[in-house]
């Protein structure tokens, strides 16, 4: 039996990405997936129909994670479909990098707004969904907080804010028998980090040189840690912060 077989799975922003790449790994472990997108609809199907054609269950659902209103519309498809969810996993974020002069009202306020804002309000409403049985939550961190790059000061900032609500709503949620955990990427090729140039430039060549596995990350890499942070082989484990970097700190 797959590790994810009879599991029902939330993962946002999963048009693309490591998000994408979540949503198809858990498939391919026998979860039934929501694959939720805020303007990718294309991007979106496309991962139902891979996901649909290999013999799993998915739908996509648009939704603004920040929004209250599109958040419980996501866990309502989801509860029409599936009849239940066992599974959020966190990922749907958005990034723009900047010098302190630079930083502006909107584009604090629209970093936090989906980052840790999101974060807490789809939690808030898939607590709400999980069986008595318990479920698992998995927060798409970063390595930033670690290693807290240059220009990074708003978009390190939410990512700080992701591990703390880990570590505090791994005790709240405990009672629940819902384990929170995170996962800090460092440096993932997605087609995000190719639009904003960072693969192929010196960043990118700087980043390489301080990882002792000595490569750039790929979805696939977080997809398989976060299949095993849904399952029940991670059961013991609560409040983690699973630094995904090939050993970049």
């Amino acid at each position: 039996m797959s590790s994810l077989t009879g599991k029902v799975a939330v993962v946002t922003g999963a048009a693309k990405g490591i998000g994408a790449s979540i949503a198809k790994n858990f498939a391919a472990q026998g979860a039934s997936v929501v694959v939720n997108y805020a303007a990718s609809k294309d991007g979106a199907e496309r991962v139902v129909a891979e996901i649909t054609k290999g013999g799993g269950k998915a739908i996509a659902v648009q939704a603004d994670v920040s929004k209250a209103a599109d958040v419980q519309k996501l866990f309502a498809a989801a509860k029409k479909a599936y009849g239940a969810v066992d599974v959020l996993v966190n990922n749907a974020g958005v990034y723009q990098f900047a010098p302190l002069e630079a930083i502006t009202e909107d584009e604090f306020h629209r970093q936090f707004n989906t980052n840790v804002l999101g974060l807490l309000l789809t939690t808030q409403e898939a607590v709400k969904h999980f069986p008595e049985a318990g479920g698992s939550i998995v927060n798409i961190s970063s390595t930033v907080t670690r290693i807290t790059p240059p220009q990074t000061a708003v978009y390190t900032a939410t990512k700080g804010a992701v591990d703390a609500i880990t570590q505090v709503l791994s005790k709240e949620l405990a009672p629940k028998k819902i384990r929170v955990n995170a996962i800090n990427p460092g440096l993932v090729e997605t087609e995000g980090t190719h639009a904003m140039g960072v693969i192929g430039n010196d960043f990118e060549k700087q980043l390489v040189a301080q990882t002792p596995l000595g490569r750039v990350g790929q979805p696939e890499d977080i997809a398989s840690i976060a299949t095993f942070l849904a399952s029940n082989d991670s059961g013991w484990l609560t409040g983690e912060t699973l630094i995904a970097s090939g050993g970049l700190r």
